[in-house]
């Protein structure tokens, strides 16, 4: 095994710009370049990602590795990666996130005074990305729609489990657990509940940070929100601990307030009820709103911060109830939602 002390591992499909400035992002780290490696698998990219890593090359300074690979999934790309690094850890980020200068500085100094077995960061925005990934930034580590599980807050009502946009592992717990499994979404939360079910040593950095620029239209993020619903109930068919009672809450947000819309209709009662539900609602949507203008003070994303909070519970919420009839009411095989343009 080399010298390295930490091997970068970057699954990537039909993203070359992205890889581009994440690579940018990674030459302009503080710590010393000759203690980490870069590893990207291409997941059968289409682009030319190929050609502009190769371009890049000459003009950073620590080691890159690129791999072609075929259209498997993200999952196997980063057992493929780990496979292949020679570094003591094992780090994992996006291809559409940005590491901070200080991600890997953190990391190390981290590691270094707490010896983990397996760790994870925060992931954030920077000035210049537009107003629709800052809305879906904050929608996505809001406490009042994620309950901390994603969030910089501390206060969390679900465990922490390390997440692949931003995470570490000991080379030696690769060897011990394998790699992530074969679910087409949600591999990397199966991944950190095996590796937090083995006993190691588990924690959060939140100095470690990513800037993660997400997806770029509602549809997109509809998708993906989507496919995290149906992962969570794909994810309690392996081990029923990967399921808490703060998973269900947006599929009854959802699914109820379409139920009781529908029954309103024919019952002044309950329609009375969901008007109470509609007003507390808005009130909550407005108070998100107003926050998120005091986090970016930018009123575009403040506007559009309701929308795709709304987007975020019914997307979740509908993903994981189609799976919940799908998997546990008939009994039918793993259920995978949106499988075209996964990396989109």
């Amino acid at each position: 095994m080399s010298g390295y002390r930490f091997s970068v591992i970057i699954p990537s499909y039909n993203r070359a710009d992205e890889v581009v400035d994440l690579l940018c992002s990674l030459q302009a780290q503080t710590i010393e370049h000759n203690c980490f490696e870069v590893l990207i698998v291409d997941d059968g990219s289409t682009d030319e990602t190929e050609k502009q890593v190769i371009e890049l090359s000459s003009r950073i300074d620590f080691h890159l590795r690129f791999f072609r690979r075929d259209h498997e999934g993200p999952g196997p790309a980063r057992n493929y990666g780990m496979s292949q690094a020679e570094g003591a850890y094992f780090l994992f980020i996006d291809s559409d996130c940005l590491a901070d200068e200080s991600w890997l500085k953190e990391i190390d100094s981290a590691v270094v005074r707490e010896e983990p077995d397996a760790f994870g960061g925060p992931d954030s925005v920077l000035a210049h990305f537009t107003p629709l990934q800052k809305a879906i930034d904050y929608s996505m580590t809001s406490f009042i729609t994620t309950g901390g599980m994603r969030g910089h807050s501390k206060k969390r009502l679900a465990k922490f489990y390390p997440r692949s946009f931003n995470m570490g592992i000991r080379r030696e717990i690769f060897a011990k657990l394998g790699g992530m499994g074969t679910l087409r979404h949600g591999q990397d939360i199966e991944f950190s509940r095996r590796i937090v079910a083995s006993g190691a040593k588990v924690i959060y950095i939140p100095e470690a940070y990513v800037y993660h620029k997400r997806r770029t239209s509602l549809r997109k993020f509809y998708r993906q929100i989507f496919n995290w619903g149906v992962a969570r109930i794909n994810l309690s068919r392996l081990d029923g601990a990967n399921l808490e009672p703060l998973h269900f809450i947006p599929a009854v947000g959802a699914d109820g307030f379409v139920v009781l819309f529908i029954l309103g209709l024919f019952n002044r009662i309950v329609l009375r009820l969901w008007l109470v539900c509609l007003v507390l609602g808005l009130v909550l949507l407005g108070f998100m709103a107003v926050d998120a203008w005091r986090r970016h003070r930018d009123w575009r994303t403040a506007l559009l911060v309701p929308i795709v909070a709304l987007t975020q519970i019914f997307g979740y919420g509908f993903g994981f109830t189609t799976a919940f009839i799908w998997r546990i009411v008939l009994g039918k095989a793993e259920f995978t939602g949106f499988v075209r343009k996964y990396y989109k």
